[in-house]
């Protein structure tokens, strides 16, 4: 079941007496287990009616007994158990003993005064495994998978608008860019962006740039794609605010070798007709640092972008063997790479 449609159900009254939450969007899943609490009862019965369980250090037994007893002050509760690890091919780290053939019963005839949600850090589950394959038969299987692209824009275009701000001038793309499209960090940033523009305002590229914080890692991400645009200014900026952060010259090396391994990776999968959402997939990225990676690699051929790792393996080992001083090395580098 996709969890558009068990969100409908939710809210016409209609919930389902087990969910198996899975995937990579945990903002997504988040806000899946909130409206379905706020669903189920009113506020002030939380306390009451909703019990949590990390199924790494406790037994999936007391998680079926919870579920089959009464609930106390209130018609229904909610059962939430994350760390489920059982529903995935990952070997767990515990000396837990959990009961699947209980599970497999109580899937049989659930308590009708409880909703259990159980929460599984995986993109994937064991669908060999009877317990998946009797959840997914009731349909109670919830993926909550990466938004695509242009669903990761107007998410953002619509939060935006709930928050009474609109972009200006490709900022939303350059906000989803900086925080690397991860919701959490989007909505955050919202609500600051907010904020700062005020009421009906406007946020542009450099109200962006002023507020959005960003990781080594985004900073080197975005680096490349001035490098690749010729907009070699802002990417020795870059440069020099990474130094001044004391960011090693030889990891970020490293980071710009990732990426040029990266757009290598989507132009060798897009030979093969590979979509976005499967390269993604393949490569462990987001969707948008895929379709990112995808524009950066059209500016090289397959070629030159091999080149481009060889000299960069070249520049790690000078650097590490101090043949050539670390940033000079790294603009260096990057003056041939603009050339």
């Amino acid at each position: 079941m996709d969890a558009k449609r068990a969100l409908k159900d939710i809210q016409a009254g209609r919930p389902a007496p087990v969910y198996l939450c899975y995937g990579p969007e945990k903002y997504k899943m988040r806000e899946f287990i909130q409206i379905l609490t706020d669903s189920l009862m009113d506020p002030e019965d939380k306390e009451f009616a909703v019990s949590k369980f990390d199924l790494s250090e406790m037994p999936l037994s007391s998680v079926l007994d919870d579920a089959e007893t009464l609930p106390f002050m209130v018609p229904k509760k909610l059962v939430i158990a994350k760390n489920a690890l059982f529903f995935t091919g990952a070997k767990e780290n515990t000396k837990l003993e959990h009961n699947l053939d209980r599970l497999t019963a109580y899937l049989k005839s659930p308590a009708e005064h409880t909703v259990v949600v159980f929460t599984v850090d995986a993109d994937k589950l064991d669908e060999r495994k009877k317990i998946v394959k009797a959840l997914k038969d009731m349909e109670a299987a919830v993926p909550f998978l990466s938004l695509s692209p242009e669903e990761l824009t107007q998410w953002v275009a619509k939060q935006a608008s709930q928050l009474g701000f609109n972009f200006t001038g490709g900022a939303a793309d350059q906000l989803i860019l900086y925080t690397g499209g991860n919701l959490q960090s989007l909505s955050a940033e919202l609500e600051k962006i907010s904020l700062y523009v005020g009421a009906n305002g406007e946020a542009s590229p450099n109200v962006i740039d002023q507020l959005v914080a960003r990781s080594t890692e985004q900073n080197v991400f975005i680096l490349i794609e001035d490098i690749v645009n010729v907009r070699l200014e802002r990417a020795f900026v870059i440069l020099e605010e990474l130094l001044k952060q004391r960011e090693e010259p030889i990891k970020i090396a490293s980071l710009i070798a990732r990426q040029f391994r990266i757009m290598l990776q989507v132009k060798e999968l897009g030979k093969q007709g590979y979509s976005q959402q499967q390269m993604a997939s393949q490569i462990g990225l987001h969707p948008f640092a895929v379709k990112v990676a995808e524009g950066q690699a059209r500016k090289y051929d397959g070629d030159k972008l091999s080149r481009i790792m060889g000299e960069l393996a070249d520049l790690d080992l000078q650097m590490k063997t101090g043949k050539i001083d670390k940033v000079l090395g790294l603009e260096l580098f990057l003056l041939r790479l603009a050339a």
